[in-house]
């Protein structure tokens, strides 16, 4: 069976949800989060020794695995920021190229689009692929603010009445 982080922990959180009686919700929540916590130091564990060993290529292994990233992420364990995983999917993106990274700071993920066509609809398209890219790297983001590239002024020629 393949796991999504994400998926799962919504679920998880329907769970819980749906259990009557504050005291069954509470004690529901401290088992979950209990069992969090040991997965948890586990994973930390798990980490330590790869990284001990020096085995690169398992630890390359284990961050590049979509469920361990997200686990990782989860317990703070990734040896990767937030921003270097984003900078990762955009340079692995179809449409990354044409984006430059401003910043991440408390969540929010700035991005300049830079030469793209200006209909709406296909920045909108490229904003959504982007912001998807993001998501999958980076679940700890909660927004993408994406700001309209800079357009060089230009000039046109002006025709006039031909002289008389």
């Amino acid at each position: 069976m393949t796991y999504d982080v994400a998926v799962s922990g919504e679920r998880i959180e329907r769970l819980l949800g749906a259990l009557a009686g504050a005291q069954t919700r509470a004690t529901a929540e401290e088992l979950v989060r209990e069992i969090v916590g040991l997965y948890g130091a586990g994973l930390e564990r798990v980490m330590a020794i790869v990284t001990e060993a020096g085995a690169a290529g398992t630890l390359r292994g284990l961050v590049e695995d979509p469920l361990v990233s997200g686990l990782l992420v989860l317990h703070d364990l990734h040896p990767l920021t937030t921003a270097e995983r984003v900078r990762a999917a955009l340079d692995g993106h179809p449409y990354g190229h044409g984006a430059e990274l401003l910043g991440v700071e408390g969540g929010v993920v700035r991005l300049r689009l830079k030469g793209a066509c200006g209909c709406p609809s296909s920045r909108t398209t490229v904003t959504q692929s982007i912001e998807r890219a993001i998501a999958r790297v980076a679940p700890e983001v909660a927004r993408v603010d994406v700001e309209s590239p800079v357009r060089d002024a230009v000039t046109l020629l002006q025709i006039g009445r031909r002289p008389s």
